[in-house]
């Protein structure tokens, strides 16, 4: 997805505005460079795929994509840290970028079109600008703090996001993202339960259902193993689009290696619910 693609920096009612104004409008360019490097061996026969020490995979792309952003940031934001999935951490400031470079690897290696660059400014760890670009889909959303959620959609029509009202569990619509997360914490039960309780449930996967809870089609999505890099962009389009993001224990922290992202109506009820177990 080119920049022309993109309609967000001349579109009057979603031009940045507010604290963020400036550093949202960085992150939208961030995402436009990131979107060309990612797409130019995106289904590439030839791609280079290396193996982690943690046994995951990463693919060229992914390292050029990332260092395309820190180029970019090393000039414009000199003064910030910087936390990126595939180089670490540089820097120790208040104000982070916490970047992703590829979020869903391994679709990208398969030549599945469902994954994302995700790029996030936090400070005093608060994240509070978001983007998440999918260029296979032709499909972008964003946020920051007061200034509301947004998107773009495959025709180029730039438009405000909400989260659903539905305010019944048994009405709501769910990703769990994959039963292997939740068998790893030992939660297959409560995710049985959990499925048993609603009106639709699938596995759709990374950054994608997240957005997709922005846009009100679903009331929950919950992941197990997360990072920060994996969250932190996705938060505030959460909760600009009006719904709430926590850990799986109910906390705000980034750390805790899980998320609950609700529509905001139902996000008690279902903590109440997945913790059940525990108040017997």
């Amino acid at each position: 997805m080119s920049r022309s693609d993109q309609p967000a920096a001349s579109s009057p009612d979603s031009t940045p505005t507010g604290a963020f104004a400036d550093d949202l409008a960085l992150a939208l360019r961030l995402a436009d460079a990131a979107d060309a490097v990612a797409m130019q061996r995106f289904d590439a026969s030839d791609l280079r795929i290396d193996t982690k020490p943690d046994r995951t995979h990463v693919t060229e792309a992914d390292l050029a994509t990332e260092r395309a952003i820190r180029q970019i940031l090393d000039t414009e934001r000199p003064a910030d840290s910087l936390l990126g999935e595939e180089y670490g951490t540089s820097g120790d400031t208040a104000r982070r970028w916490v970047i992703d470079p590829i979020d869903g690897t391994h679709n990208y290696m398969r030549g599945i079109p469902v994954w994302a660059t995700l790029i996030a400014l936090t400070v005093d760890g608060v994240p509070q600008v978001g983007v998440v670009s999918q260029p296979a889909l032709g499909r972008r959303w964003w946020a920051a703090t007061g200034h509301g959620a947004w998107t773009t959609t495959t025709t180029g029509e730039t438009r405000r996001i909400h989260v659903s009202a539905i305010d019944d569990i048994s009405a709501s619509s769910i990703s769990f993202q994959s039963i292997e997360q939740w068998d790893d914490v030992d939660l297959l039960p409560t995710l049985e339960k959990l499925s048993r309780a609603v009106w639709r449930d699938r596995g759709y996967g990374d950054a994608l259902p997240y957005m997709w809870l922005a846009e009100g089609r679903l009331e929950l999505v919950a992941e197990f193993g997360v990072k920060e890099y994996d969250i932190a962009a996705i938060a505030p389009i959460v909760r600009e689009a009006g719904g709430s993001f926590s850990a799986f224990d109910g906390s705000d922290r980034l750390d805790a290696e899980s998320s609950l992202a609700t529509n905001g109506v139902l996000h008690d009820a279902f903590l109440d619910l997945l913790h059940e177990d525990d108040a017997r």
